[in-house]
């Protein structure tokens, strides 16, 4: 008997991601009403300070205060999704055969881009 074939089918060969510990649900967005951010504060004054932050970036969180001696701030969730870069937008270049930018009428290769 071979190995392929298994009661309910064949077996899957593009599972092997699942025993690495890679994300298992990609879909996940932090922050969210469903899966919002964890942090921990170790005042009333920070915790304020980090729901002003948190309403400005409209993210959801549940935020416990730890006040006891030698807590430590857990926000790191938080400075990650806050630091992140925005989306770059390039304008568009300017192609050989398109009409010139300094308004000749020419076309750009007989033009200006010599």
């Amino acid at each position: 008997m071979s190995d392929k074939f298994f009661f309910m089918g064949r077996q899957d060969p593009r599972q092997s991601h699942i025993k690495y510990g890679n994300d298992k649900k990609p879909n996940t967005k932090a922050g969210s009403k469903k899966y919002p951010l964890t942090l921990i504060v170790t005042s009333e004054v920070r915790k304020q300070e980090v729901e002003a932050l948190i309403a400005d970036a409209n993210l959801y969180a549940v935020i416990n205060i730890d006040n006891s001696e030698g807590a430590v701030e857990s926000i790191d969730e938080l400075s990650a999704i806050l630091s992140k870069a925005e989306t770059v937008t390039v304008n568009k270049v300017t192609l050989r055969n398109d009409p010139c930018v300094c308004g000749s009428g020419k076309k750009y290769k007989k033009c200006c881009g010599k």
